[in-house]
């Protein structure tokens, strides 16, 4: 006995079902159904033109300009990355003292010492990038250095 094996159909979606009344035909609920995605084309059109429009007046009505606003958001980021950063930091570095104080391992202290010295350097080299970005950049806003 051999099998045939038969491929699956897709299931065709079903309509959205408007109640029936004895005034409508057939062809008036297909004309319903199609006015309500028209319309429902139309309002979400409508939403995203808005959308766009106030996204893109907001700008206009701004009274500082972009170098004043990348030099701020620049400075609250900064502020919170420096105190993220050192909390990491404080952290790690509590964690590998302790390492090279209790371990009798010297491997093991040694590999503490060198973490610990990655990361005191990558605290540095992170505050002063966020440093020169934060501070520093509104010298150099506009490639005009000013004094």
């Amino acid at each position: 006995m051999t099998h045939k094996i038969m491929p699956f159909r897709r299931l065709a979606r079903t309509p959205t079902i408007i109640s029936p009344s004895p005034d409508n035909t057939e062809a008036e609920t297909a004309l319903q159904d199609r006015a309500a995605r028209i319309k429902r084309i139309v309002y979400w059109s409508l939403v995203a033109l808005a959308s766009a429009l106030i996204i893109s007046l907001q700008p206009v009505f701004a009274a500082d300009t972009i170098w004043t606003k990348f030099s701020d958001v620049m400075k609250d980021i900064y502020g919170k990355l420096l105190g993220i950063s050192t909390i990491i930091a404080v952290t790690a570095a509590t964690i590998a003292l302790l390492v090279r104080m209790i371990s009798r391992n010297q491997r093991a202290v040694d590999e503490a010492t060198t973490w610990l010295k990655r990361v005191v350097v990558t605290w540095i080299v992170l505050n002063t990038l966020g440093f020169i970005i934060a501070y520093l950049q509104p010298w150099f806003a506009g490639g005009q250095y000013t004094p």
